[in-house]
């Protein structure tokens, strides 16, 4: 009679630990938000109207006004970047909304007792948030380059401009879960984020230079991230631009309030849900 050796047992899997785990699950939940895309691609098209109303039509009419300091730059160059960050921003700070439909449909009941940590579970949607993002820049750039501005297409920094605005995004749409969480419902969460969204983008540099402002709304301006983010990215995309700040405390800036405001809605996250 023939005998049989026994199988070896198969490894077990193990899954990788410490940061590697972390990043695994931050990347695994950031890739489960960006495909729901793919059911949804008409969204991307929808997000061409506004960046394209404020450069065709505005930035049109504002450019035949003479005397504004934009530091010998056409209005028009001067004012892209900050079209792109608020186009970015009027995204990002209403990502909070679909927080609070994954509450109500369960779905975020399951990420809370899955193994990711809820700082992962923040840095998975916001890192979503920010691939979104990256259609706006695909858009003002298309729309700049039609429209002739002296846009920079050096891979370099363009390069720039993408991570500039992952993490503008990613920190907008950071803030905007902190508000989800506060609120807990769509439509003060609505309200809010309408209240929001207009002071930050007037609160900046993003369509008129900081030196036009009085002195009350220059001081706003300092602590608003938006300024430091248009302020890198006119550095970046205008041919021969400079940074009023320095491209480096811009960059600081942006990662400090983002660290920031992950941590406070890391805290918050389960209030959401009780």
């Amino acid at each position: 009679m023939r005998s049989y050796a026994p199988a070896a047992p198969r490894a077990a899997y193990r899954e990788p630990g410490g940061a590697a785990r972390f990043i695994n699950h931050v990347l695994a939940i950031a890739e489960a938000e960006v495909r729901k895309l793919r059911h949804d691609p008409f969204e991307l098209f929808s997000r061409a109207v506004q960046p394209t109303l404020w450069l065709i039509v505005f930035g049109q009419v504002m450019a035949r006004i003479r005397g504004l300091p934009t530091g010998g730059l056409p209005y028009l160059t001067f004012m892209t970047p900050g079209i792109l960050a608020q186009s970015v921003l009027f995204i990002a700070i209403f990502y909070g909304v679909s927080i609070i439909w994954e509450r109500d449909l369960g779905i975020l009941h399951k990420y809370l007792v899955s193994p990711a940590s809820r700082t992962a579970l923040v840095l998975g949607k916001a890192l979503s948030a920010g691939m979104r993002g990256l259609s706006q820049a695909v858009i003002v750039y298309f729309l700049a380059l039609l429209m002739r501005t002296a846009i920079s297409v050096q891979p370099v920094h363009i390069l720039g401009v993408l991570v500039l605005i992952v993490l503008g995004s990613a920190l907008f749409s950071t803030l905007s879960m902190v508000i989800a969480c506060l609120v807990r419902t769509r439509e003060r969460f609505m309200g809010l984020g309408q209240v929001l969204t207009m002071p930050l983008f007037f609160a900046s540099n993003a369509i008129y230079p900081l030196g036009l402002m009085p002195g009350w709304l220059r001081s706003i301006s300092s602590v608003n991230p938006l300024t430091y983010e248009v302020d890198a990215l006119r550095s970046l995309m205008v041919q021969g631009g400079s940074s009023t700040f320095g491209l480096g405390l811009d960059f600081v800036v942006l990662l400090a309030a983002f660290a920031c405001l992950v941590t406070v809605a890391a805290r918050l996250f389960p209030r959401l849900v009780t």
